[in-house]
């Protein structure tokens, strides 16, 4: 059997993984969005060269790894029947961490983060009917709580539907997170709520961009308009993986929902600039609040432009309702299960910064070895006796069920 695991060809979902194939040995079925098995395996490997050597991502793939060619938001993802059963027969618990984090997109929030959880949970549902599912897990975030101000905010009470939310993303996920619990009430459930995702704690090197552009932005201005004592949760990758491997993989986890974050360990602005301004040499930067509104309309100016610096802008512009209010979410119950918290930003901020800004925030990517030939598409390659048997003893079982 394998775990059904979406995004991941995404950042993410390319530490899920590497981390349950590298630590758990676990075989993984996998839906990737291609015209050819060929290409698929090509995605793949972009994303996770980050994590592996070629000659041990090609083992991987060979081994444990099951690529179903499909699109998140088709029906049965449009996959054909046999290829359909085949992901039902096989699946033995579920990690959902595909999302599209278009903030400013209705509709691709709508499509991907809705529709495309929807098909995942009626996939989960027929595991659990032909066989039994060992878990549902959900990787949500920590928007679903809405516009906040000045907060520690506990797990159990994030969700109020009378307040209001900052943008389609944190909406449609608060959503998938009612759509699970309310269709999936017999299987095994978690959700994970990351915070701000930014950087690996272990090295400099990153294939995500958005929000290190963001931050780059930021750190190049002489004066922010921030208050210095305000915090912000931002968590490392590396931490926010390796929970949601342990969790998902743990029998009893003590609870349903986890905050992935800093939480009453995040920073303050200060802090934060002072060590990167130490670490690079440069003088702090001023703290100014009261041009706050004057900075959300240069922001919105730049962002106009077609160059770097209206990219940069840009991102910002999604970001800065974030940046601002000043609210952390509780991590005690996801420290407690790991028996640690996640290392700070300060530490990795500047090795983090100085990566992006020599690769000019693009990742060195490696090509699919030339003498390398990818795997020519089969129904079932690393689980065809495993799958065929499950597909029978499932059959005979229904004759007599996701930032």
């Amino acid at each position: 059997m394998a775990i059904f695991l979406t995004g991941s060809t995404g950042y993410i979902g390319s530490y899920l993984a590497a981390g349950l194939l590298e630590q758990h040995g676990e075989s993984l079925n996998v839906l990737v969005r291609a015209s050819s098995i060929e290409e698929a395996q090509q995605r793949l490997w972009q994303a996770l060269q980050l994590h592996f050597d070629f000659p041990t991502f090609r083992e991987h793939l060979d081994a444990r790894i099951r690529i179903f060619l499909g699109d998140l938001t088709s029906p049965q993802f449009g996959l054909s029947q046999n290829d359909y059963r085949a992901l039902t027969a096989s699946t033995d618990s579920v990690l959902h961490c595909a999302a599209s984090l278009n903030r400013k997109s209705e509709k691709s929030c709508l499509n991907v983060n809705l529709r495309g959880t929807l098909e995942v949970v009626q996939l989960a549902r027929r595991a659990q009917a032909a066989h039994g599912l060992r878990r549902f897990s959900q990787v949500s975030t920590v928007a679903v709580a809405g516009q906040r101000s000045n907060e520690t905010v506990l797990e159990d009470r994030s969700i109020d539907w009378e307040r209001r939310d900052y943008d389609p993303y944190a909406r449609t996920k608060k959503f998938c997170e009612h759509m699970v619990r309310e269709m999936l009430p017999d299987v095994s459930r978690l959700v994970f709520r990351p915070s701000v995702v930014l950087g690996d704690s272990r090295r400099a090197e990153t294939t995500q961009f958005d929000m290190v552009r963001a931050f780059a932005f930021l750190a190049g201005l002489p004066v922010l308009p921030l208050r210095a004592d305000d915090r912000i949760d931002i968590v490392p990758v590396d931490y926010v993986a390796d929970a949601i491997v342990t969790l998902h993989q743990k029998a009893r986890p003590e609870h349903e929902i986890y905050h992935l974050s800093s939480g009453e360990n995040s920073e303050t602005y200060r802090r934060m600039t002072q060590a990167l301004a130490g670490a690079s040499g440069r003088m702090p930067p001023m703290f100014w609040p009261g041009l706050e509104r004057p900075f959300h309309w240069a922001v919105d100016r730049l962002s106009r432009r077609r160059d770097s610096v209206g990219y940069g802008a840009s991102l910002l512009k999604v970001f800065l309702p974030y940046l601002t209010w000043n609210t952390v979410f509780d991590n005690t119950r996801v420290a407690a299960e790991m028996g640690r918290a996640p290392a700070q930003f300060s530490s990795y901020s500047f090795p983090l910064l100085r990566f992006a800004r020599k690769n000019r925030f693009r990742y060195p990517y490696l090509p699919w070895p030339d003498a390398a030939s990818p795997r020519s598409p089969q129904l079932a390659p690393p689980h065809a006796k495993h799958s065929a048997s499950s597909g029978i003893a499932g059959a005979a079982g229904a004759g007599g069920a996701a930032p």
